[in-house]
């Protein structure tokens, strides 16, 4: 069996996965037993093929899954991020300090774990100029909160094309 792409690895692009493909069979059929085989007409070249292709359809499977899965794992990091229009707020987290009080309780302290961000005005001043270089100050939507939620719809669409399969491997 030739299968050499597992579910969960690295994804391959198309031409390291045809090389690694065509390593497979240089190892497994030397050029020279392969022109012998062909030259006999003896079908075991054939044979082998028949079956290579059977596996390297399945390497192509895992493949495409594990692309799927690296772009799952990407779209839904990008969606765990806090949305700049809303800022976040500060986080504790009660830890052991490794003391002991006289009643044998585990002493804990609240330790900062996660510091506030303010959320990003909607929308922001630009200064614009016309060819006689006199400026007027226009409002837009800010930039960066535009480009967070076109990101966050983008991962969110990736996060709703992949397959079941993929999102139960993680």
């Amino acid at each position: 069996m030739t299968v050499f792409v597992n579910k969960g690895d690295l994804p391959l692009t198309p031409a390291q996965l045809e090389k690694r493909a065509q390593k497979h069979i240089k190892r497994i059929w030397p050029d020279q037993a392969r022109e012998k085989s062909i030259r006999l007409a003896d079908g075991m070249f054939d044979d082998f093929m028949t079956s290579f292709s059977a596996d390297h359809d399945v390497n192509l499977a895992h493949n495409t899954f594990n692309w799927q899965l690296a772009e799952y794992r990407k779209a839904t990091a990008r969606l765990a991020r806090y949305v700049l229009a809303d800022g976040r707020s500060e986080v504790y987290e009660d830890q052991p300090t490794g003391d002991y009080d006289e009643e044998g309780n585990e002493v804990m302290v609240s330790v900062l774990v996660q510091s506030a961000v303010e959320p990003l005005d909607a929308t922001v001043e630009v200064m614009t100029y016309d060819v006689d270089g006199d400026g007027t100050t226009e409002t837009v939507a800010n930039p960066l909160i535009v480009v967070d939620e076109a990101e966050r719809e983008a991962a969110q669409s990736i996060v709703d094309g992949t397959p079941v399969e993929v999102k139960d491997w993680v």
